[in-house]
């Protein structure tokens, strides 16, 4: 494991949103437009405390998107600043909690906050996590000609190249396979 549960679910989590911009994962229509969009997002990625559902939050909530891209765009020691900015704009005050389940684990938010100063404050802690892990490498871009979908590598050995979005891997994997092919007749 790479980094406990609660990371590795926000930081998927994370790099879930931001690959609903337009023109990300090879998709060119956005993928964050309506409140069944959101609540989709929410059945694979949960969230506790308040969620409004209103179209207020929706616009807060696709805000959120183009900061956190900000962060694959970046090196470690430029993340840092845009981190910090997200947890002083969330009022970020980290604490233990213990529900559902769940082991003893940090929320940085009252459970009234918004949904997406909830969710901008979790992306945040969890790249702290990579930060102070020094593994920066593990925040990556999708490796494929036509896709720029963001993801983790939460790989044992940090071999990822691509995203799980778009097929990518087997995708490019096919060209490979027909361009060695098309050389090997020539």
């Amino acid at each position: 494991m790479v980094f406990i549960h609660d990371t590795e679910m926000s930081l998927r989590a994370a790099a879930a949103l931001v690959n609903t911009l337009p023109g990300t994962a090879g998709v060119a229509t956005d993928g964050l437009t309506t409140q069944a969009d959101v609540d989709a997002y929410l059945r694979e990625f949960s969230y506790t405390g308040t969620i409004r559902r209103d179209g207020a939050e929706l616009d807060a909530v696709r805000a959120n998107r183009p900061r956190l891209r900000a962060l694959w765009d970046v090196d470690r020691r430029g993340a840092v600043p845009l981190v910090n900015a997200m947890l002083r704009d969330g009022h970020a005050l980290p604490q233990l909690v213990l529900h559902d389940g769940f082991d003893w684990h940090i929320h940085a938010t009252e459970p009234e906050a918004p949904l997406s100063t909830r969710m901008l404050v979790e992306a945040a802690m969890a790249f702290v996590d990579v930060i102070r892990a020094d593994r920066w490498d593990r925040v990556r871009t999708c490796s494929a000609d036509d896709c720029d979908a963001v993801y983790v590598d939460f790989s044992k050995n940090g071999s990822k190249r691509y995203c799980d979005t778009g097929n990518c891997g087997n995708r490019m994997n096919v060209i490979a396979y027909r361009r060695r092919k098309a050389a090997e007749t020539a």
